[in-house]
């Protein structure tokens, strides 16, 4: 497999796109990602009126409780990593967060008799923890399941299941919460994440026929070492540095636009109905041009040139955006939130985690799961908290925009130099059985 940036240049190869073996594999996966982005944009509108009821001044409140539960959790996933195959612990994730949803289940319809912010904290934090494990397990299965020359031409295709899926389940929530109300929902995201258990022993007997070239015991093979070996290879590793800052610079960008959201839907919209309506719209136009953006652009881009580009692109995309947010106010906040989350999923995150597929398993899975769950939940408390300091000292919206802005653009510049240092990071340190 050549580096990126020796294929950087060269003409695209005349392979078709799929490949007549990966039809199959990239069909399941497609409709694996499809459910799990569905199941958890069913509830995530429920957990963003949450925020937005009781405003941003409570978000470090929130993601506190979230980042120690996420702390907590870390080192069970990577005992269940280091004693078994992915085939029996990436199902044991899942149900682990089924299981969640079903408890959550009475207490809703209960709800009257629970103190609504203890309830609210609650699924705030179990709404944050999912999308953290579940998403994150997924891509680095995926990353597992093919090289990085499969993954250049099919990680685009297989995103569009989950575009796919965040449309679907925003739409399900705006049309079904004033039928079934929030319990109802849940058992409707407990069904979609417990179907996406299906494609998982399906992948897994195609990777049983399909290994990875002179990795033919890949999916058999249990991933020693521990979590905390994931945040010391972070720490050593020039490449893994880079890549914990872009994900640090992009959760920036992210976290002051969520907070700047819930306040404009807090102080506009009075009801959960209409809060939560509101979040599922916001997430259903996000996603539609999420959708958009990796048909026509993510996949030119990665497959002709590498991730680079697009990750370039994403931060040039977030910059404008926020430079309107410092010239007008009010309903512009959901345009750039509409803008900069279709970028950041549909452009940012598919470059993004193709970068692991040049890098050994054991930092596929113990590395990818630091950066993605405890490096982004301490860049939401951290900025969360900055955000309310630098607003107790006076600082306005244009000056939030501003700050975002920089760090847009610095999300851009690392991102470039961290795909373009591929190649030097592969020269370094070779993949071998896993390559």
């Amino acid at each position: 497999m050549l580096g990126l940036r020796r294929l950087r240049g060269t003409p695209v190869p005349s392979r078709p796109a799929i490949q007549r073996h990966e039809v199959f594999a990239v069909a399941v996966a497609f409709v694996y990602f499809f459910l799990v982005l569905a199941a958890y944009y069913v509830i995530r509108p429920v957990r963003d009126q949450l925020s937005a009821a009781v405003g941003s001044t409570a978000l470090p409140i929130f993601y506190a409780a979230t980042f120690v539960a996420t702390l907590a959790l870390a080192p069970l996933f990577g005992a269940l990593v280091a004693r078994y195959p992915r085939r029996r612990f990436v199902p044991f994730v899942y149900l682990f967060f089924i299981a969640g949803m079903v408890a959550f289940i009475p207490l809703f319809n209960a709800q009257d008799r629970i103190d609504a912010r203890l309830l609210g904290s609650a699924f705030f934090v179990y709404g944050s923890v999912f999308n953290l494990f579940v998403v994150s397990v997924f891509w680095s299965f995926m990353a597992d399941l093919f090289d990085a020359e499969q993954a250049r031409r099919l990680f685009p295709i297989i995103a569009l299941g989950g575009a796919a899926g965040a449309i679907a389940g925003p739409a399900l929530t705006k049309a079904l919460v004033f039928v079934v109300g929030v319990p109802g929902l849940l058992v409707i995201s407990s069904a979609l994440l417990g179907l996406s258990i299906a494609c998982i022993f399906a992948l897994s007997r195609w990777s049983q026929r399909h290994p990875v070239a002179g990795d033919d015991r890949r999916d058999q093979r249990i991933i020693g070492g521990s979590f905390l070996a994931g945040a010391i290879e972070t720490l050593k590793s020039p490449l893994m540095r880079r890549v914990a800052l872009l994900m640090l610079l992009g959760d920036a960008v992210g976290t002051v636009i969520y907070a700047l959201l819930a306040d404009y839907s807090g102080a506009t919209y009075p009801t959960r109905e209409a809060r939560t309506d509101f979040a599922a719209s916001v997430d259903l136009y996000a996603n539609l041009l999420q959708a958009a953006l990796q048909l026509t652009v993510t996949r030119a881009l990665m497959v002709r040139a590498g991730p680079a580009p697009a990750l370039a692109l994403d931060g040039v995309v977030k910059a404008v955006m926020l430079a309107g947010l410092a010239v007008f106010s009010g309903a512009w906040i959901a345009v750039v939130a509409v803008v900069t989350r279709a970028s950041a999923y549909g452009v940012f995150k598919p470059a993004f985690d193709s970068l692991y597929t040049q890098v050994d398993a054991e930092t596929r899975y113990k590395t990818k799961n630091f950066i993605d769950t405890s490096v982004w939940r301490f860049g939401d408390l951290l900025i969360t908290t900055g955000f309310n300091g630098l607003r107790t000292l006076g600082m306005t919206l244009p000056g939030f925009a501003g700050l975002a802005i920089l760090a847009a653009g610095c999300s851009g510049w690392v991102g470039w130099k961290a795909a373009r240092s591929l190649g030097d990071h592969a020269a370094e340190k070779p993949r071998t059985a896993d390559a």
